[in-house]
């Protein structure tokens, strides 16, 4: 996956979060011992005894780094859920109005993305009620960027799937790769306006709101996906979110 978004670190406050939850919940049970009864210890006696139950049950510490993830990527895509489901002009496939929206942060310089496109294909193929929406996240460099521009003009012109699939179909978005593209499916080349670079800072801030941190990233009902995690994940994941609705 690509990893070259800028973003805050999120090993300090999230490993802050991960302890404090785990306090609150022996910090729970002891005040539970309280009411029975039980002596409550002091403030050092607890941490002592959260740190104690840290070390010698350190396998719990991936399961509730996951969980903690997933409650504040949940907790961000309902606050931003409908600027991720709104796509920029054409940038979208499969149905109107889908019980269930995939989102997809991607960029055309990654190989990933490029993996994982069949993939999606499929899934549109096979599931009559989804939608997917596809967002420009162009951060491998001038390349990327060209590619995205060029591609939200095809988005506003109404030919942004032949692009998207022609620009697949090649290799990494080079001068060659993207003008191949760019007639293959009809799109009058513009140049970058205000818009598009509107539409770019967008999807950047969106990414890193939900946690992102490159690309492909997938946003499906309150879980974000990141990587080329492959076809039986998505679909698990649209399967989850419409049994949620």
């Amino acid at each position: 996956m690509a990893d070259d978004m800028t973003r805050p670190a999120k090993g300090g406050g999230w490993t802050g979060s991960l302890i404090a939850g785990l306090a609150g919940l022996l910090i729970g049970g002891l005040a539970v011992g309280l009411y029975y009864g039980f002596q409550t210890p002091g403030r050092a006696q607890t941490e002592a005894i959260v740190r104690d139950y840290i070390l010698a049950h350190g396998e719990i510490l991936p399961e509730a780094m996951t969980r903690l993830e997933q409650r504040q990527a949940a907790a961000s895509i309902g606050q931003h859920r409908a600027a991720l489901e709104r796509p920029f002009h054409g940038a979208w496939a499969g149905a109107e109005n889908g019980d269930v929206v995939l989102v997809q942060f991607f960029d055309y310089a990654c190989p990933y993305c490029h993996a994982v496109n069949a993939d999606v294909d499929r899934l549109l193929r096979e599931d009559p009620r989804l939608k997917v929406v596809w967002r420009e996240l162009p951060v491998l460099g001038p390349p990327s960027e060209a590619a995205a521009q060029l591609s939200l003009a095809a988005a506003r012109q109404g030919r942004f799937r032949p692009f998207h699939a022609a620009m697949f179909a090649a290799g990494r978005p080079t001068q060659a790769v993207i003008a191949a593209a760019v007639q293959a499916a009809g799109v009058v080349p513009e140049p970058p306006g205000a818009e598009g670079r509107a539409e770019i800072a967008r999807n950047l801030e969106l990414a890193r709101n939900i946690g992102a941190t490159g690309t492909p990233t997938f946003v499906i009902g309150d879980k974000v996906l990141q990587g080329a995690v492959g076809y039986q994940a998505l679909k698990d994941a649209i399967t989850a979110a419409r049994a949620r609705r």
